[in-house]
């Protein structure tokens, strides 16, 4: 059994050195940027104010007792589907961000394709305000890059709360799928931000989907959307963006063609890879889970799994992002290839990473490089990714050694379903705190939602953060922190 590693009430303090924080975290092994230490943590209106050997010298509000435990920078999803509005009864903001901390996820970046589609200022606030005080864990959006809004995307990619612009190369409808390569260098002239991207070679797509029509069977899913639809796609935006001089992320690259090619062209870009192209294997996947295992681009084979994780080894990649895109288990059982790609991750990102860590096929330290220092870098995030002083008081707390299975019924998602099911992992999120606040406590939902807007450095507008600029009383002498 995990040992309850709950909230107790502060030790008594006293003396000159006393201190008063909001919350107190002690205990733990923490990541900081110094390596893997023992130290203790103050939160005060949403910051860190301190680090070191606190106990007995600080009291506070709340004090979380975490021996045993390893703390983590606020792990960072950068890619998810929440579906809201307009496609609510498979997902919405607040079920996503529920089940986003329970997972030990600390903020998330939504992407445009929800009904309407976030093509401009309107639809954006209005994400903002449905998100206003139910979101679970911080959060930002992405605008979608289309034909419809090229001439608006500089300033659309400056709004506060703005993820950046997503562009759609394939598998996407209406104003937001763009596969013109003379509309796609238009959208990369609007702007300077980091441009996220889905590449599949649409065209291609179209052709290839007669190879699949009549067979309803998902094993042939990789089939259709096959190496050289990625591929082509990759290398065609990587040239625009090249010729342009623009910042690129690529989202879910899923081949080893690709990852081969990228790491010659590392200069503007960079790239996610998720836990689902990481943990599952065609064809085995689709025989096991049928639909369920349907995401695009696909899941492919162990030649192209090995190839994604010696990319992380080599560090081509720089992010893992969940591509969280759940339907109803009604809309996945529809006869393939109708039935809609998309799966649960967001919950599941953390669990299933920590364990590859048991495995060994990365150290814990890389697993926060690419989940929450890694983010913050490439897309200019205020105050996230490290356990410092001055930075955000968000933090995933963990046990490495706690044996959990995964069940659908863990899973806070609308949609109820997780590919993952029955999976035994080694690794479980314990602790969630967000802007300062336990969201989480011992596995379980604790207090009120807690996430605001992520504040980004390229964005306009005054900064929208979880704390004031500054803490609110002096920083600890030298000698008391470290």
């Amino acid at each position: 059994m995990t040992p309850d590693h709950g909230i107790s009430p502060p030790a008594p303090t006293g003396g000159a050195s006393h201190r008063h924080a909001d919350l107190l975290v002690s205990g733990g092994r923490v990541l900081t940027a110094n390596g893997e230490e023992v130290v203790d943590i103050a939160c005060r209106a949403g910051r860190i104010v301190a680090l070191g050997a606190l106990r007995g010298r600080w009291s506070a509000d709340t004090h979380l007792e975490v021996s045993g435990l390893h703390v983590l920078p606020g792990v960072i999803d950068s890619q998810v589907h929440f579906r809201e509005p307009g496609l609510t009864h498979k997902e919405n903001f607040e079920a996503g961000t529920r089940g986003a901390v329970l997972g030990g996820v600390t903020g998330i970046f939504e992407m445009p394709n929800t009904q309407p589609l976030t093509l401009n200022t309107e639809d954006f606030q209005a994400k903002l305000d449905m998100a206003r005080g139910r979101a679970w864990c911080h959060y930002a959006f992405y605008i979608g890059g289309s034909a419809a809004n090229v001439e608006q995307l500089q300033q659309l990619e400056m709004l506060p709360g703005c993820a950046g612009i997503k562009v759609f190369m394939g598998s996407s409808f209406g104003n937001l799928l763009t596969h013109d390569d003379d509309v796609l260098e238009r959208i990369l002239r609007q702007g300077r931000r980091r441009l996220a991207v889905h590449a599949e070679d649409e065209m291609r797509l179209r052709q290839r989907k007669v190879l699949v029509e009549a067979s309803q069977d998902p094993c042939l899913h990789p089939v259709w959307r096959d190496v050289e639809s990625a591929l082509s796609a990759t290398r065609r935006i990587v040239a625009l963006a090249n010729r342009v001089r623009r910042r690129l992320h690529l989202l879910h690259v899923s081949t080893e063609e690709e990852m081969a090619f990228l790491a010659q062209h590392k200069a503007r870009v960079t790239v996610e890879v998720t836990p689902h192209h990481l943990t599952l294997q065609a064809p085995d996947c689709y025989r096991r889970l049928g639909s369920l295992a349907q995401m695009n681009p696909p899941v492919r084979d162990r030649r192209h799994q090995e190839a994604l994780w010696h990319a992380i080894r080599q560090g081509v990649v720089d992010v893992i992002g969940s591509d969280h895109a759940p339907h109803t288990l009604a809309e996945k059982a529809r006869p393939y290839p109708e039935s809609p790609s998309g799966m649960t991750g967001v919950q599941t990102l953390l669990p299933i990473m920590l364990d590859h860590v048991r495995a060994g096929r990365l150290t814990l330290q890389r697993l926060v490089d690419l989940t929450s220092a890694g983010p913050a870098r490439i897309f200019g995030l205020e105050g996230k990714g490290r356990v410092a002083v001055g930075y955000d008081a968000d933090l995933s707390i963990v046990d490495l050694c706690a044996h959990r299975t995964i069940e659908n019924r863990w899973i806070a998602s609308v949609s109820g379903w997780t590919p993952y099911h029955g999976q035994r992992v080694c690794g479980w999120p314990i602790h969630t705190v967000v802007g300062g606040q336990v969201v989480v406590r011992d596995e379980s939902l604790a207090g009120t939602p807690a996430g605001r807007p992520f504040a980004f450095l390229e964005a306009d507008g005054p900064a929208i953060r979880t704390a004031p600029s500054a803490p609110e009383s002096p920083l600890p002498s030298p000698g008391s922190a470290i």
